[in-house]
């Protein structure tokens, strides 16, 4: 506790100039005794803390002075810094509040060697509403009420929502469905008129979605493809399980959450891709081709 104090006492003392040992006693909750003890123990660490009497006075920092090797190295200082530009663009909202604190208190931004946006092209503001909005709901375990539009219908669902997951070239909420009393994962960007409830749910999230084990098998389902020579730049960059057949083409195996967005993300290999197995798929499949090709009768 004490070295938190310490931490934010620093970082006060280089956002405000100057400030009372009662203003930081009851911030912290301590007696302005702990605070002269802090500002004894900052000193013999190296930083240059000093205090002055009379109207005005108060505890301050030397000018310029910046958190340097007295207590992070360089590398530290970068890695916390890459770590949390990780996070915030994960976020998907401007949340970098913690990155420039951290800047400041380090006095350089070592952490602009990488850049990560995971937002989309289109509709970029919408998501990043609809992302902060379950965030909120999820921390607060209240129930979200939207209408969400499938390939076959829309439908307006009532969910517990457990956890905002990224996976393939997009979000997903992982919730309890009341309607369909089941586990579902809904893309982010077919949900519309999300509302947060005021019911509390109590469901406790599971630790692991996206392990080996897959916490609920029924939600996903193995498909083997085979794909022409063409796709092999698709392959390499989206599959980790496949194999290279004489005539070049690859059989690949890929394993996805159950839903409308499966034949979606196949139709994106055109005639370059041939559904193997599951039976049922591959048949579903051919029944949509055949419907498509009826559009250029």
């Amino acid at each position: 506790m004490q070295i938190n104090r310490l931490f934010e006492i620093v970082y006060l003392l280089l956002n405000k100039g100057c400030i009372t040992a009662g203003e930081l006693a009851k911030q912290f909750e301590v007696s302005p005794r702990t605070i002269y003890r802090d500002v004894e123990l900052l000193s013999s660490a190296g930083i240059p803390i000093y205090m002055t009497k009379g109207k005005g006075g108060g505890i301050s920092l030397l000018p310029d002075f910046v958190l340097n090797k007295a207590v992070l190295t360089e590398k530290e200082k970068a890695d916390i810094l890459s770590a949390l530009c990780a996070m915030d663009a994960v976020s998907l909202g401007k949340t970098d509040t913690a990155v420039k604190k951290l800047s400041s208190l380090f006095g350089n931004d070592a952490s602009d060697w990488v850049e990560v946006d995971f937002s989309g092209w289109a509709n970029a503001e919408e998501e990043s509403l609809v992302f902060t909005m379950l965030k909120g709901a999820i921390l607060e375990k209240l129930v979200v009420k939207f209408l969400y539009h499938s390939g076959e219908s829309s439908m307006e669902r009532q969910v517990e929502p457990l956890k905002l997951c990224f996976k393939g070239q997009g979000w997903y909420l992982y919730g309890y469905c009341r309607i369909r009393n089941d586990y579902r994962f809904f893309k982010l960007r077919r949900i519309k008129n999300l509302t947060v409830l005021t019911d509390v749910f109590k469901r406790q999230k599971p630790h692991k979605i996206f392990d080996g084990g897959k916490v609920f098998q029924d939600d996903f389902i193995t498909i083997i493809l085979k794909l022409s020579k063409e796709m092999a730049y698709r392959v390499y960059d989206e599959f980790s399980n496949y194999e290279l057949l004489p005539d070049g083409s690859f059989k690949a195996t890929l394993t996805m959450p159950r839903g409308e967005w499966v034949y979606h993300y196949l139709a994106t290999f055109g005639e370059h891709c041939e559904v193997l197995e599951p039976v049922d798929i591959r048949l579903q499949i051919k029944e949509k081709l055949q419907k498509t090709l009826l559009q250029y009768l």
